[in-house]
């Protein structure tokens, strides 16, 4: 495969001539993933909480986890959102039974969550960090196209992954690699069907359930706030096989649907396991801890993913008589959505191979891209 390493080092001048920074109302801190809806797509702001948009927009929507959702006539150079306060009294708990409710939505997910083949602009940025120093930056622009926006097992099993999604490699914005040796390649050949469902809310339910109906699983749900149908619930489960969940979810109350799925799932309690890498070098695996976000949005009475990210700390390399800590991040934002058909997309990337040896095709748009200063820092290293 050849390298590929894209230096934009102006991009910010070029395409983002106006941003919109979205912080707390109380402590003007920055609020990374707020989510700022237009009219015809969305975008997401960044780890220092800027987001491009255009000072011609007008009539958006702008919310966040823990926030209270704000509506904009017009660009805003500064965009302030008041916290949730917490209004159910300490004293006065509030039990939520969270196994019936995600049972519920496993089991009604096709009637709540949009359905039907679909066509999506996403924005994917996966980033990898090696004992707390950042190695590896991907930032891509593609199509992603989805049957029934849910994961099918008869065709994951089959490992019939067209039937599931499609992608389509457009621009790859950024690659960039630190090829310092001491970094010890991990990566496998491998792509199964539990890589691909985690691209679905309904596999990350089920994956969910499996821990919480386990017959010695304590779980535990809190209402912690409440707005018109929207209950924040805080969420604790201790699997009987050693896994710690806790977090949030948004939830609406009429609707039936999660909105907003924020959970961290604590899993250093693993032995470590034998692994071997594309070159066949054998390494010692420790998995550590994962925190899993899902965000939809309502379109047309049906809920619609907006964004998909997963991090994840404390992962554990032993290798030639080293140990390295690993930690990452990796999100997918639908920038924009469209009804599609049942065929799919004409070009698209070969699961069956590492996704950067796809040939992009090429497609000029306006890019939703927008570095973080420790992105732009490491895009900057010589």
């Amino acid at each position: 495969m050849k390298r590929i390493s894209i230096l934009f080092l102006l991009i910010s001048t070029i395409f983002y001539s106006q941003k919109v920074q979205v912080v707390d109302a109380e402590n003007g801190k920055p609020i990374a993933n707020a989510r700022i809806v237009l009219s015809d797509q969305l975008v997401y702001s960044n780890e220092d909480g800027f987001a491009p948009l255009d000072s011609s927009v007008k009539n958006f929507e702008v919310s966040a986890s823990g926030f209270h959702k704000e509506s904009f006539s017009s660009f805003q150079n500064v965009v302030k959102l008041k916290p949730f306060m917490k209004d159910i009294e300490e004293v006065k708990i509030i039990d939520v039974d969270i196994k019936n409710l995600f049972e519920d939505l496993y089991k009604n997910y096709h009637k709540r969550y949009y359905d039907e083949p679909s066509l999506y602009d996403i924005t994917f940025k996966s980033k990898g960090f090696n004992n707390d120093k950042l190695f590896i930056m991907v930032i891509a622009e593609a199509k992603l196209w989805s049957k029934t926006n849910a994961y099918n097992f008869k065709y994951g099993y089959k490992k019939d992954y067209d039937e599931l999604l499609q992608l389509q490699l457009n621009n790859v914005k950024y690659f960039k690699k630190n090829d310092s040796k001491s970094i010890f390649n991990v990566k496998t050949k491998e792509f199964n069907h539990d890589e691909m469902g985690n691209f679905f809310f309904n596999y990350e339910i089920y994956r969910l359930l499996i821990n919480m109906r386990m017959k010695n699983s304590k779980n535990v749900g809190r209402l912690l706030s409440e707005q018109g149908d929207l209950q924040l619930i805080g969420v604790k489960i201790k699997s009987e096989n050693g896994i710690e969940i806790d977090g949030e979810i948004t939830y609406d109350k009429k609707d039936k649907v999660v909105v907003l799925y924020d959970l961290n799932y604590v899993q250093g309690g693993f032995p470590a396991y034998k692994r071997v890498n594309t070159d066949g070098e054998e390494f010692d695996f420790q998995v550590g801890n994962a925190n899993v976000t899902f965000d939809f949005y309502k379109k047309d009475g049906k809920y619609i993913q907006a964004l998909k990210k997963t991090s994840g700390e404390k992962f554990f390399i032993m290798h030639h008589g080293q140990k390295d800590e690993r930690r990452f991040s990796t999100e997918i934002i639908y920038n924009t959505f469209a009804k599609s058909t049942k065929k799919g997309l004409v070009s698209k990337v070969d699961l069956s191979k590492n996704i950067w040896e796809n040939v992009p095709v090429k497609e000029d748009k306006e890019t939703t891209i927008l570095l973080s200063k420790e992105e732009q820092e490491f895009i900057n290293q010589k």
